[in-house]
């Protein structure tokens, strides 16, 4: 039964990449024939960038994953309010 497990971690490994992959391929073909804004295209590097930040300086990755993903929700929150503030008052 061990043996399953880490066969079935390593699938759902491989098959995460493989979409990762397939992700990057696919954004870099629609920013080729422009049909991505590079201003949206470079949001997506945010957590990333982010992550990169936090874990050189926390020193602890684990953690700095965490605090990014908490980091993003507030970030992603915080504009859902402004977005809602805006339309109520007219913008």
């Amino acid at each position: 039964m061990e043996s399953i497990v880490h066969i079935l971690i390593w699938a759902v490994l491989v098959v995460m990449g493989l979409a990762l992959l397939t992700m990057l391929v696919f954004g870099i073909r629609s920013a080729a024939h422009g049909k991505v804004s590079p201003i949206s295209a470079s949001l997506v590097v945010v957590p990333l960038v982010l992550l990169a930040i936090l874990g050189f300086v926390i020193g602890d990755w684990g953690y700095a994953g965490i605090v990014t993903v908490l980091v993003m929700f507030g970030v992603g929150v915080l504009a859902v309010i402004l977005s809602g503030v805006r339309s109520v008052l007219g913008g």
